[in-house]
């Protein structure tokens, strides 16, 4: 009989919701590991890291928290952020501090549309529409540098500098990225989102880059488009989409606009990678921590659970995560949805429905 691959995530469930959905992932792959006859299991370790520690400790996480987290597999992340510490705190103590030093330089973001969700998004109707955000995740908008200075001069004096960063290392090897995933995909095409005609020096270095690494894909479509004209066509032409590459800010925007034309950011699944696997790669929900309906146990728990069968994918799991997608799309098809898009189950509702999808197919199988 062969050894039971064991794989030890770290949960960090944070704040707000991010705990409620944490936890209905686990359950997710806590059962498919059940169902798996000793194949494979997960180890878990969960970690208070987040707005409460921050009450308590006067910082987001332990200070040794990086070297905590570097001998697991992976991170299974919630939500960050609360009202008794101010956002830029609470994100760069946390998510930012293990995305950055775990040099997590890849995010991506699934635009999915399931069955029984209605899109605000008309074409959604009729047509096959599936494409991919992909995020440069270290540096660009968010690279942390800049400062505020002059406040000494009086009120109304202050200067703010925030410098965006763009290193041709760091732009080819994320192009590199979604050229690759878009060999993998029936529609090969990279769409790269940029703003080169207003940012003469970063964004014109990232169409530069862009030009040259495509060369290296002749199979692949390539196009390049406008963010402002990007934003257009995700709402007009989003079945010319296949996947999308962009920088930092831009991609957040744009992955948040997909979720929202899919029907709600609670659908939401993303995967901050680190490819060479030098370090532990982070697996979270595109939402926030919700605090209108934290604790409620209404929460949709579906971003969560997507992003559960994206570490699957990370472990060599490929037919674990396609059964975790399809128990989701089956429970959104028999109408098993959260009050975001538009049902009235709440949070265990919905996860026991995908629970017993995967029981079902098992039983069919």
């Amino acid at each position: 009989m062969d050894e039971t691959r064991v794989f030890r995530i770290a949960s960090i469930p944070a704040d707000g919701v991010g705990k409620e959905v944490v936890a209905a992932g686990r359950r997710v792959l806590d059962s498919l590991a059940e169902q798996s006859g000793d194949k494979f299991g997960f180890s878990w370790s969960e970690f208070p890291w987040g707005c409460e520690y921050y009450a308590e400790h006067g910082v987001m996480m332990d200070p040794k928290g990086l070297e905590i987290l570097q001998d697991f597999d992976a991170i299974y992340f919630g939500a960050v952020g609360w009202e008794n510490v101010p956002d830029h705190v609470s994100l760069w103590g946390l998510r930012l501090n293990i995305t950055q030093n775990f040099d997590q330089w890849a995010n991506i973001r699934p635009v999915k549309f399931l069955p029984g969700v209605q899109s605000p998004l008309r074409k959604a109707d009729d047509t096959e529409l599936d494409w991919i955000v992909v995020r440069e995740n270290s540096e660009g908008e968010y690279a942390g540098i800049g400062g505020r200075n002059l406040s000494g001069r009086g009120p109304g004096n202050e200067v703010a500098l925030q410098t965006a960063l763009f290193t041709e290392k760091g732009c080819e090897r994320i192009m590199r990225f979604a050229f690759d995933l878009a060999r993998t995909r029936t529609v090969r095409k990279v769409s790269s989102v940029t703003k080169s005609n207003a940012q003469q020096y970063g964004m014109v270095l990232w169409d530069e880059v862009f030009q040259r690494v495509a060369a290296d894909y002749p199979d692949v479509q390539t196009e390049s488009v406008l963010v402002d004209a990007m934003s257009a066509k995700f709402v007009l032409k989003p079945e010319d989409l296949s996947v999308v590459v962009a920088s930092n800010l831009n991609a957040d925007i744009l992955s948040d606009l997909g979720s929202a034309l899919a029907g709600s950011l609670g659908l939401a699944a993303s995967a901050n990678l680190n490819p060479e696997r030098r370090f532990p790669s982070m697996f979270e929900p595109v939402h926030g921590t919700a605090p209108d309906i934290a604790g409620m146990g209404i929460c949709n728990p579906i971003g969560a659970i997507a992003s559960a069968a994206l570490m699957l994918d990370h472990f060599g799991l490929p037919e674990q995560a396609r059964r975790v997608e399809a128990a989701v799309e089956a429970a959104t098809a028999s109408g098993h949805l959260t009050r975001d898009i538009g049902g009235e189950s709440n949070t265990a509702e919905v996860t026991d429905a995908i629970i017993a999808a995967l029981n079902t197919r098992v039983d069919a199988g």
